[in-house]
């Protein structure tokens, strides 16, 4: 009406008109994503699960009589790259990305809260088809104490909602802590999988590391990746990039080009989850061992834990 056209600039204005839709919901967020399966080093198995599934919100997958997917669930330990796969989801989909922040969902009022989160959903379906990331989902669904179960029955609204929805809504939900999470939240008919995220492998390290160098403009053949991957083990993706900018940072001041030396200078003064969490992290490993989710990484690897093969650990010390 504007522009008394209707031509590819609209689309952007009809954008614009969304996020604005989503912020009044106080409980959603809209997020622009750029990421893509290339951002990503490794988790091999989840990327090829997602790729069968790209074309699964089109008329032709209904034709053929395929449900519309329900969701991931992305367990592990942090730093392995769960929230950036949230985006690269929606990337790779070509969907909207919504966040849901769980903490605004609750109100003072009585009923206000439930009455958000009925909301937030009712906006979600209405901008459908798209991805609704929960992040940190064990501490959305935290039951809280004297709230006079409040808690309890946000909980359950969106459980009903996850289970019963019918609207295209992909919903990926991250988490951390599996003690955190009710046995019913990660049950099959919620999600589509439930996949866990490990520390990664050498070929994932290497190829993380191939990722964070060509982000800044850098050649990954100019560096050893090899030894790099080799002297990066028990290290998370997280960590693996901040030792790329730690080496960058170093070399910036020193006025040169930065090297394989300084990255794995710089790995050497870091102290890695897997050393500073180290019981977390078996926890969450002997709950994989258990069959309770599917790996994210290489079949290989997938393959080793159900024979409880335990992932060997060597960090390098200075």
């Amino acid at each position: 009406m504007t522009d008394g056209t209707l031509d590819d600039r609209g689309i952007d204005l009809v954008t614009q008109e969304k996020k604005q839709v989503i912020r009044e919901s106080e409980a959603l967020e809209f997020y622009s994503s750029a990421e893509t399966p290339e951002d990503v080093g490794g988790l091999g198995v989840l990327k090829q699960w997602l790729r069968l599934r790209e074309r699964a919100f089109t008329h032709e997958a209904r034709e053929y009589g395929l449900p519309t997917p329900k969701g991931i669930a992305l367990i592990g330990i942090p730093g392995t790259g769960k929230s950036l796969t949230a985006k690269m989801v929606a990337n790779l989909w070509r969907l909207p990305l919504l966040r849901l922040d769980a903490g605004a969902l609750f109100g003072p009022l009585v009923g206000e809260s439930e009455e958000r989160t009925r909301r937030a959903l009712r906006i979600t379906e209405t901008v459908a088809p798209c991805v609704l990331w929960v992040d940190e989902m064990e501490k959305a669904f935290a039951f809280g104490y004297g709230d006079a179960g409040t808690s309890q029955r946000v909980f359950s609204t969106i459980l009903t909602w996850m289970q019963e929805k019918t609207a295209p809504v992909f919903v990926v939900a991250t988490a951390n802590n599996i003690a955190g999470l009710p046995p019913e939240l990660i049950r099959k008919g919620r999600f589509d999988e439930v996949f866990f995220l490990d520390l990664p492998t050498y070929e994932e390290r290497r190829e993380i590391f191939a990722v964070h160098l060509r982000k800044r403009r850098r050649i990954p053949q100019d560096y050893d990746l090899d030894r790099l991957a080799a002297e990066s083990e028990g290290y998370t993706g997280a960590e693996i990039e901040q030792a790329v900018i730690d080496a960058m940072f170093e070399a910036f001041s020193e006025k040169r080009e930065f090297t394989t030396e300084d990255i794995s200078r710089a790995l050497k003064r870091q102290v890695p989850l897997s050393v500073s969490q180290r019981e977390t992290i078996e926890v969450l490993r002997n709950w994989l061992r258990e069959g309770r989710a599917r790996s994210a990484s290489f079949e290989e690897v997938a393959e080793a834990e159900e024979k409880f093969v335990p992932l060997k650990l060597e960090i390098p010390r200075e």
